[in-house]
């Protein structure tokens, strides 16, 4: 897509770094230099005023990501390009059926409603909860590592959703300031919220993550 709009050798693409390297390679396979922007805490997509602080005489385009079942600002997003004259692209997420999302978003509810210690995703715009991401605050112990082996621990099927920003891996290091990118990448840990799960297996990861809650700063 990139090349077919004339993205090349000598342009600059503002991308995210948390996510995966794919993005990235895509817009360096394309000629052109990768620029990363921070993120939004609650939608963990693109903030649209990081953008904006990011683009250049050189920049030519934006590739927005849509993460974990949230849509990023798209409006203001779009509203970004058109003042610039810039090609916005939208990555999307695969799309499960409709009784699936119904089915996650009971569970993800469950979950809000129950867990204690940790920060519980924001369910806003229509989140179709493809990942169920919350937050472990690192100023308390466990950390968000060892909360996650101590759930595992459990039986508790608990995932790093973004291990390292991309802009900390060597091919695409970068000296930027990216707060938000950074703490997120610390912080963020993916529970199970699988339309296959049952009523049990809702209740034993509550069990496990609350059972570690009173080691964990309050949560606010």
């Amino acid at each position: 897509m990139l090349r077919a709009a004339g993205v090349g050798l000598g342009d600059e693409v503002v991308v995210p770094a948390f996510g995966n390297v794919e993005v990235a390679e895509a817009v360096a396979t394309s000629g052109a230099l990768p620029v990363f922007a921070d993120i939004d805490p609650v939608t963990y997509c693109l903030d649209p005023a990081a953008v904006e602080a990011a683009i250049t005489p050189r920049t030519a385009a934006v590739v927005v990501v849509h993460r974990f079942g949230r849509l990023a600002d798209i409006a203001r997003l779009h509203g970004v390009g058109q003042r610039h004259g810039l090609l916005v692209l939208e990555q999307g997420e695969s799309e499960a059926p409709y009784d699936e999302i119904a089915q996650r978003r009971e569970r993800a509810a469950y979950l809000d409603a129950k867990l204690r210690g940790v920060w519980t995703p924001d369910d806003g715009d229509g989140h179709t909860y493809q990942q169920y991401v919350v937050r472990v605050p690192g100023n308390g112990r466990p950390d968000r590592d060892a909360f996650a082996r101590a759930v595992r621990a459990r039986g508790v099927e608990a995932r790093v959703p973004v291990k390292t920003p991309v802009h900390h891996l060597p091919e695409f290091r970068r000296c930027v300031s990216l707060p938000e990118t950074e703490r997120a990448s610390d912080e963020t840990l993916a529970l199970p919220v699988d339309a296959s799960l049952t009523k049990r297996d809702m209740q034993r990861i509550v069990s496990a993550c609350n059972a570690l809650g009173g080691l964990l700063q309050p949560a606010f």
